[in-house]
């Protein structure tokens, strides 16, 4: 038999082979997997449809919305609820549009926001990264207990720490400030210190050794080697961080009343609740929403993949 033969032969069998392999796996795709692709479908749908739903009432006026409710698309989309949200429309114009003559300082709510949360994700990600370390790194009499304390705090539900902290924040005179409402979720909570900790343990204590021997401390080995090869976990919990402070309305509903420090989702519960004409302005309201939901829905746009990774990554640890 001839080389070209025998080379002929192989490329037969293997053409026959893939040939088998795609229609066994063509037999395997039973009810199950058409199925589950239907389910994802449909979860899908309702995960995005009340966004969409959003948008069509956004780009209505008042007087359509309430006379045909269940309407899928206005027959002609208007900006004016965007205008009025963002301030560049009067008063006069608002109640003619068929807003309800309701202002709210958009802008100013949405740097309260930014400032609020950018701050929260930044003492929040750095002082849990070091908890984190100091739990999983270093070797110290009473770690697993305190550790393990700090983990039964995940089982207190955030609305009975409330009323301590706001007497808490009251008494220190910081009520109507920044401070009030960044400080009970500045320094750490047990979900980030759990979270980075499970990462933290995966990381090969030769490292650290190697890094010691050649004369760095605990705070170099951490700044210097650990933090570069956290770097995803790090940015993930930093990401899920802004998303939750940015979310936020108890808190900063209790701690800040003023203009100069309200929140946008505290805004956004103060201008549904205005009534000039006797109806809240849905169609501005779902203007705000939306403009106000836009950051997180980028950053999930952008990040979403690593966040999923990040977390189902430290969860097998």
């Amino acid at each position: 038999m001839s080389v070209s033969t025998v080379t002929d032969t192989k490329a037969t069998s293997s053409k026959k082979g893939d040939v088998s392999k795609k229609t066994g796996s063509s037999k395997h795709r039973g009810p199950g997997f058409y199925g589950a692709w239907a389910c994802l479908i449909i979860l899908l749908f309702l995960t995005i449809f009340p966004f969409l739903w959003m948008l069509r009432s956004s780009l209505m006026t008042n007087s359509e919305l309430l006379a045909n409710p269940g309407q899928l698309w206005p027959k002609n989309p208007t900006f004016d609820a965007y205008k009025r949200v963002l301030g560049m429309t009067t008063p006069e114009e608002s109640l003619a549009q068929g807003g309800a003559g309701a202002s709210i300082n958009f802008w100013l709510y949405l740097r309260n926001s930014c400032v609020v949360a950018a701050a929260v994700m930044i003492g929040q990600t750095l002082f849990s990264a070091m908890a984190a370390y100091a739990f999983s790194r270093l070797r110290w009499r009473g770690r697993d207990a305190v550790f393990a304390l700090f983990l039964s705090a995940l089982m207190v539900p955030s609305i009975f720490t409330a009323i301590p902290n706001f007497v808490l924040i009251k008494q220190l005179g910081l009520l109507n400030t920044f401070a009030g409402i960044i400080l009970p979720t500045f320094f750490m909570t047990p979900f980030s210190i759990f979270f980075l900790r499970q990462f933290f343990l995966g990381i090969p204590r030769e490292i650290d050794e190697a890094a010691m021997i050649d004369g760095a401390g605990p705070f170099r080995v951490f700044f210097r080697v650990i933090c570069p090869m956290a770097s995803a976990p790090i940015i993930t919990l930093a990401v899920l961080t802004f998303i939750n402070a940015w979310n936020d309305y108890m808190w900063p509903l209790l701690v800040g009343q003023s203009d100069n420090v309200r929140v946008l989702t505290v805004a956004l519960g103060i201008f549904r609740s205005q009534k000039p004409q006797g109806s809240p302005d849905w169609t501005a309201l779902m203007a705000a929403a939306l403009v106000a939901a836009l950051p997180i829905m980028i950053l999930f746009i952008i990040l979403g993949k690593r966040i999923v990774n990040s977390v189902g990554f430290s969860g097998i640890k």
